[in-house]
């Protein structure tokens, strides 16, 4: 028992601990959150009366405060879990501590009841001792046994017993009384009786003891001791369960935080660096002199002209500028063009565009830290993407240009697969590939996954060999680039398997699944299923596509 007492001793300072914890981190989390929707709300209504610059920068201001406030209402509903988990954990203790006092006192009672029993065993062992005692020398008196002065131990004798010497003192004290024959045997008689009174009395005492004990130690203390251990476990048990439910709360929070700032599919919009991006400094300035000079000339000031006419002394007006023509249509576009018509078109088995980017990648990047994981530069992937979409077979990847930085090749080659019409595991099997991807199985979902990608149309299906094992290759060089099968799956998952449209989901939802819903923003629910499913086709590309 002590044992226990001291093992629910220290769960319950690890739950107390675990508990304000998580209070604090709400507390913390819940400011902290507070203060971002604060600050974002007040900038947004200080821009508007502010005199800050319009167009494509305000659009861009606003929706870049607002992405703050969806993450502050994320951290407070964070925080709001986190309180509830601490008093959880605060009332399990509580309850805990409850049932260990009255366990610990119930044994406590029955320990004292079991002593106590015990005690009145030594007593009437001590009755029926002075009983068997006396007895002892009523019969040496009777027998006429004589005791010399010298066989009495002198009282400072060295290692005299005390004890001997007062019962033979109380021996020599019957010497002093009556010695009729029959005041023995009636004198006998009456020590006998209080004798068998106390050799009764002792074995009911010992038979009460056995019983006592017998019920302490087979049937109180084990269900004492058992009644300990249920709630040490089930203090250890609700203690690490709301642990795991944070750490689960936690890494959810930053996923969330994650897809808030960067979207994975463009469908849920451009994400914080997209919106940054999209200010047109030069279209925002060129509105800006259209607005003052509208408003000069409202105003009725007059400044230097530059062209007027004849007779003022200017000479003929100047011709305005022809406007620059848009760039024609690319002839042969690669991106945004159905992966079936791209390859009938070319007659290739695989897309061009794969086959290149993935030659000068295994060519100059399989070393490369993060290589598909860290992004290219924005404005060089766009042209890079326009040099190709105007003429894939001219634009030479492996010049020095395009390989100052290798993952400028390594985003084209994601853009172009977010780009196609249709993702390249296809809407029709999207559901069967999340449902596949969930089997808990390793083997059985390598088959199921096998099955599903045979179900692939004929240019899906070369397509994803061909990615799969340049993906593999890229794998095998994992000490150097650090991009395991694993990383390699988070990058391409949501990029090859993607939800059908919310108009088309139901079309496209099969049996037993249901179509996801608009809010979940193209499938974002599943996504670490969509990597399950992308990570186990990679790691089994061998037994899939080769052997």
């Amino acid at each position: 028992m002590p044992l226990l007492l001291e093992r629910m001793k220290q769960s319950m300072a690890s739950c107390r601990e675990a508990s304000t914890f998580l209070k604090k981190r709400a507390q913390i989390e819940e400011d902290y959150a507070r203060s971002m929707a604060k600050l974002a709300r007040s900038s947004i209504e200080n821009y508007q009366v502010g005199d800050g610059k319009a167009g494509s920068y305000v659009t861009s201001w606003l929706s870049l405060l607002r992405t703050h406030e969806v993450l502050g209402d994320n951290r407070i509903k964070f925080a709001s879990q986190l309180s509830d988990m601490a008093d959880e954990l605060a009332v399990l203790g509580k309850e805990v501590d409850k049932s260990r006092k009255a366990t610990k006192d119930l044994g406590a009672r029955l320990d004292k009841g079991l002593q106590e029993q015990e005690g009145l065993v030594d007593k009437a062992r001590t009755r029926f001792d002075a009983a068997a005692e006396e007895l002892e020398r009523l019969l040496v008196l009777k027998q006429g046994e004589s005791i010399t002065p010298s066989s009495v131990p002198h009282a400072g004798a060295s290692g005299a017993n005390p004890s001997k010497g007062r019962s033979f003192g109380k021996a020599m004290s019957k010497l002093k009384g009556p010695k009729n024959p029959a005041q023995f045997a009636k004198q006998e008689e009456d020590v006998r009786s209080r004798m068998g009174q106390s050799s009764d009395s002792y074995r009911a005492q010992v038979a009460g003891a056995q019983s006592v004990r017998h019920e302490y130690f087979n049937l109180q203390l084990p269900r004492i001791l058992r009644a300990l251990k249920e709630s040490v476990d089930e203090l250890d048990l609700g203690t690490q369960y709301h642990l795991s439910r944070y750490a689960y709360l936690f890494e959810a929070l930053l996923v969330t935080d994650g897809l808030t700032v960067s979207p994975v599919s463009p469908e849920d919009g451009p994400g914080v660096k997209g919106v940054v991006d999209s200010i047109d400094i030069r279209e925002d300035f060129k509105t800006f002199m259209q607005q003052f000079s509208l408003n000069w000339q409202m105003s009725g000031q007059r400044g230097p002209r530059r062209e007027g006419p004849a007779d003022e002394g200017f000479s003929g007006t100047l011709q305005s500028f022809a406007s620059v023509a848009p760039p024609a249509a690319p002839t042969r576009p690669t991106f945004g063009v159905d992966l079936g018509e791209q390859m009938a078109r070319d007659n290739v088995d695989v897309p061009r565009i794969l086959e290149k980017c993935a030659e000068a990648i295994e060519a100059h990047g399989l070393d490369s830290m993060g290589i598909y994981r860290l992004s290219g530069t924005t404005s060089r992937v766009q042209r890079l993407k326009a040099a190709l979409d105007r003429d894939l077979e001219g634009t030479d990847l492996l010049s020095e240009e395009h390989l100052s930085d290798i993952n400028d090749i390594a985003a084209v080659l994601k853009l172009w697969f977010r780009e196609l019409p249709e993702p390249l595991l296809t809407w029709e099997l999207y559901h069967q590939f999340i449902e596949v991807a969930k089997i808990e199985n390793d083997r059985l979902r390598h088959i199921r996954l096998h099955e599903r990608v045979n179900d692939l149309p004929d240019p899906n299906y070369a397509t994803l060999k061909f990615l799969m094992g340049h993906l593999h290759r890229i794998a095998q060089h994992e000490s150097v680039n650090q991009m395991s099968v694993s990383n390699l799956a988070i990058v391409f998952g949501p990029n090859l398997l993607g939800a059908p449209p919310p108009h088309l989901a139901p079309q496209y939802a099969s049996s037993g699944s249901q179509p996801p819903a608009p809010q979940q923003g193209g499938g974002l629910a599943d996504m670490q299923w969509q990597c399950k499913a992308v990570e186990t086709i990679l790691s089994h590309f061998q037994e899939i596509f080769v052997e």
